[in-house]
């Protein structure tokens, strides 16, 4: 059988700072393929970036990432970096690349959602936040530039302001005020990213972060308000946070409107593979997701024909290859039956192979779109593919 996945070798080189080029508009829809280019190597976008939370994506080494996953661009996140390893760890070592054996570019967050999943461990001030580490209830404060300094510290090629995520539902006062306090910390991170620079003798790119919650004019306003800052990319915060999936889609297609056409937009923590690729048919390029690593390791695998819950006993004596037409190599030589085998006795084994092949599934999904765009058919491939994508195996 001809494997209905097809595979793209990455390319390697280098550039003096972050560019990005588009290279084509689907003629259907507002989807677009483009390349960005950063000191790290380029990222053809649309694209997905795996999360390495602690400076690891769980149960993945980075060789996997670059050879089997072909990932492109992963993400740090600030928060957790900032209790662990430390930042004395992370200089001492050169930087985040560095310490880890990355080679590729990172992104990083700067510790904004940590703002909104924390909320029984912080408060808000106008400076910043103060919070009570998860790890061991010790106290730190986060201000914008604090939040730049760690970032630089840690070395992500793009680094991210330092917001407010609002709670979904929310009522109207507390999302204007959430959002009028994110541009004020934008103003203030701007400032600082402007008058220092980075560490370890390479470029890094700064992000703003659109907010204001569900609400259509605070969000044009807040869209308006970042492109204003004329910044090399802009990034859709404040969604995937519990509010219905039509209304996630109506926000990102109305800022994207809005947001400038010739940088890339980044929709933060989104999402399904659904999501996706209906985030890209408004004019979304990047997104990120912990769903494919941690659903991988509960024994859900995602597939271009739906979703495999692999612990259902029905696996039990399946002896067929996980995924035969997958783009993970796994996947096509395990089967069903030893893999869920490996997640009922929680062998270690069970979530490396489970986590390689979402993420090789994710990879792969806008790695597909991409080729869809530039073929100019995206739309009725991405029509089929919504219905497949979610039924349950």
């Amino acid at each position: 059988m001809v494997s209905i996945y097809r595979r793209f070798p990455r390319q390697m080189y280098f550039c003096d700072q972050m560019k990005f080029t588009l290279q084509h508009k689907d003629p259907q829809s507002k989807a677009r393929a483009g390349l960005i280019e950063t000191d790290h190597g380029p990222i053809e976008t649309p694209i997905f970036m795996p999360v390495g939370t602690v400076g690891t994506v769980k149960a993945i080494h980075q060789h996997e990432l670059e050879k089997s996953i072909k990932a492109q661009i992963i993400l740090g996140n600030t928060y957790h970096l900032y209790l662990r390893p430390g930042m004395e760890v992370l200089e001492g070592a050169g930087g985040l690349h560095a310490f880890t054996g990355w080679k590729g570019p990172i992104l990083t967050d700067s510790g904004g959602y940590q703002v909104y999943s924390l909320s029984h461990r912080r408060k808000i001030t106008e400076e910043g936040v103060t919070f009570a580490s998860h790890i061991d209830g010790s106290k730190h404060f986060l201000t914008p530039e604090r939040a730049i300094d760690i970032q630089r510290s840690i070395g992500g090629d793009i680094i991210m302001a330092f917001d407010e995520c609002p709670p979904y539902p929310c009522d109207y006062a507390y999302a204007k005020n959430s959002m009028e306090l994110t541009h004020r910390w934008l103003k203030r991170c701007c400032e600082h990213f402007d008058q220092t620079s980075g560490k370890y003798g390479y470029s890094q790119t700064f992000f703003p972060i659109v907010q204001g919650s569900t609400y259509d004019d605070l969000r044009r306003a807040s869209a308006e308000t970042i492109a204003s800052f004329d910044r090399q990319g802009n990034a859709i915060g404040g969604l995937s946070v519990g509010e219905p999936e039509e209304e996630m889609y109506r926000v990102a297609d109305m800022v994207c409107d809005i947001l400038p056409k010739d940088k890339p937009r980044y929709l933060m923590g989104v999402g399904t593979p659904v999501n996706i690729l209906e985030c890209i048919a408004v004019g979304v390029d990047m997104f990120d997701c912990v769903l494919p690593t941690r659903n991988a390791r509960h024994g859900l695998l995602y597939t271009a024909k739906g979703i495999i819950n692999i612990k259902n006993q029905k696996w039990k004596n399946d002896h067929s290859p996980i995924d035969a037409d997958g783009p993970c190599l796994t996947s096509q030589t395990h089967s069903k039956a030893y893999l869920r085998h490996l997640i009922h006795t929680k062998e270690y084994l069970g979530a490396q192979l489970a986590s390689l092949h979402n993420l090789s599934f994710f990879l792969w999904l806008v790695g597909e779109a991409r080729q869809h765009i530039q073929a100019g058919d995206f739309v009725s491939w991405k029509q089929q593919m919504v219905k497949e994508l979610p039924r349950r195996l």
